[in-house]
Parts: C-alpha cells; sequence; structure tokens
C-alpha cells in the first residue's frame, strides 16, 4: 500500500492564505464593540426606569429623583391595576390587535403586488416609478386627505384606521427592488412553465424577497401598533372604535391632578408608567420573532436547467 507524503510547504501556503486581523482592525472592533455597548445601554435605560417605576411605591418614587435602578419602596403593581380594571383598556387592545393585522397585512399586499409590477420590464415601468416617487416626495396634507376620506364616506368607521396608511412609496420602492435582486431566470422559468404573474410573484418571487418584506412588515406593525393621530381625527366620539393609544392619553390626562384632592392616591402617580410598559410590551416580545428573518435572506427554489 503506498503511503501518502504530506508536503509541509501545502500547510504553509494555506496557513500564509488565512487573512490575520491587524492592531489596527483589532482596535477598530474594540471600538465599535464599546459604541454599540453604549448605544443599547442607553436605549435600555429609559425602559428600565420605567419597568422599575412602574411597579414602585407611589409616594416614594414621587420624591426620588434620577433613574430608578431598582423599584423605589415596596413593590406593588397598584398602577397596573387602575388601567387595567377599566374594560376600556381591553376593548382598546382587541381595536389596536384588529387595525395591526388588517392594516399589515392589506398594505403587504399592496406593496407586493406595487413592487412586483414594478420590477417587470414594460413600457409603463417608468411612469409608474415616478409616480409613486412623486407621492414620497409630495403629499396631500392633513386636510385633504380628511376631505376624501369625507367623500368616502369612511369617517366615523374602521375603513379610516386601517386603509389610508396601509402602506408607503418607500414599502413599495422596497419590494420592486427586492423582486429585482431575484435572478431574471427564475422568473422566466417560472413563465415558461405556464405560471401566472400572481402564482410567479407569491410562490417563486415573494419567498426570496422576504428578507426587505421582513422589515416592512415589522415596520408596519410598529407603526399601527403606535398609531393614534388617525383615530383621534376620524372617530373622535366613537369610543368603541378607539385603539389602545386613545385610552392610554385618556387615562392618563385624567390621572395628572391627583394631587390636587385633599386625600390623593399616590398609586395613581404610577399610572403613567404602567401604560407605557403596558403598550410597549406585545412589540418588546414580538420583534425577537421577526429577527431572525431581519438577518438572513430567505433563498428558496433554483434555476431550471
Amino acid at each position: 500500500m503506498r503511503k501518502k507524503k504530506v508536503d509541509i510547504n501545502d500547510d504553509n501556503r494555506i496557513s500564509s492564505m488565512v487573512e490575520h486581523p491587524s492592531v489596527g482592525d483589532r482596535i477598530v472592533d474594540v471600538i465599535v464593540i464599546i459604541l454599540c455597548g453604549l448605544v443599547g445601554f442607553c436605549c435600555l435605560v429609559p425602559m428600565w426606569h420605567v419597568l422599575m417605576a412602574s411597579i414602585s411605591d407611589g409616594k416614594t418614587l414621587l420624591s426620588h429623583s434620577g433613574v430608578a435602578w431598582l423599584p423605589q419602596g415596596k413593590i406593588t403593581l397598584d398602577g397596573y391595576s387602575h388601567i387595567f380594571k377599566d374594560s376600556s383598556v381591553l376593548t382598546g387592545y382587541m381595536n389596536t390587535i384588529f387595525y395591526t393585522v388588517a392594516s399589515t397585512v392589506l398594505g403587504f399586499f399592496i406593496s407586493c403586488t406595487a413592487g412586483y409590477a414594478m420590477s417587470r420590464r414594460t413600457k409603463l415601468q417608468t411612469v409608474m416609478i415616478l409616480g409613486v416617487m412623486f407621492t414620497l416626495l409630495f403629499g396631500g396634507g392633513m386636510v385633504p386627505t380628511y376631505m376624501v376620506i369625507r367623500k368616502l364616506g369612511w369617517v366615523g368607521t374602521r375603513w379610516a384606521l386601517i386603509v389610508p396608511g396601509c402602506t408607503n412609496a418607500m414599502f413599495i420602492i422596497m419590494m420592486m427592488n427586492a423582486f429585482k435582486a431575484v435572478p431574471q431566470e427564475m422568473y422566466e422559468a417560472a413563465r415558461i412553465d405556464g405560471a401566472g404573474h400572481f402564482r410567479t410573484m407569491s410562490q417563486i418571487m415573494l419567498p426570496q424577497a422576504m428578507n426587505l418584506g421582513s422589515v416592512i412588515i415589522l415596520n408596519s406593525v410598529v407603526g399601527q401598533w403606535n398609531a393614534w393621530l388617525q383615530a383621534s381625527i376620524y372617530v373622535p366620539n366613537n369610543r368603541k372604535l378607539w385603539p389602545l393609544q386613545l385610552f392610554i392619553r385618556e387615562i392618563t390626562a385624567n390621572n395628572e391632578n391627583f394631587l390636587q384632592t385633599s386625600n390623593p392616591d399616590y398609586s395613581r402617580y404610577l399610572i403613567r408608567y404602567a401604560v407605557i410598559m403596558a403598550a410597549s410590551l406585545p412589540i418588546i416580545i414580538l420583534f425577537p420573532f421577526f429577527q431572525d428573518k431581519l438577518e438572513k435572506g430567505v433563498i428558496a427554489g433554483g434555476i431550471k436547467g
């Protein structure tokens, strides 16, 4: 049996091909890590302060100055009990979930179909892109938008909170660029196999464009969850249609002057912190499920030979 000869020079050539970071690269890495850590710390401190304040004793917290690193006084959930004993908060949660889901689904469908149409080489491609870009640069304003919504008969209905802000020009352009990044050969192979435009978009191209699609979905969810201005304009008198944010604003406003009473309930001072946590917690829980999609692109399918 012939023995395989080991060439030491081959090992040296392989090791010489490995790029080792220089001292300057290591210094830059350390600086970047420190800066990222500082930014993360600055982002976490306000939320931590709100969390600790929401479970603190109201009277002790009122006399405390600076960041609440730990609960002040005895730990209590009186702030949360004040906001959740009112059934309107549950109504706000249900309305906000409905508006968020409906607006995100409708907006993503519009962004995908419009982005797909604009990504195809057609005679009107340039015209469509310029039309969408025009809406990105110029807007009608609040009053003309209200007049359009009123003419449509949507004032006082859920449609006014779902349709107008479900998508925007930036999301459409992002989906257009995502579809353009899909290899042309895959589009042509699907068309040769007899797939229509909708099937080509949904089954062939969209799975490979979901890296940007996930960014659009996440931004839509966050934007719709925090939206309150549209509701205050279009459904100001219909409390049954109010989202959570309007109820939170009302609860906070009703408890601003609690110190002016003869026997103040200091637990009402905690409401401002408890409502922030109640409104932010669902988004905080949801974000980790999107992080994996945000970090990597989903590449599916192959090119037909």
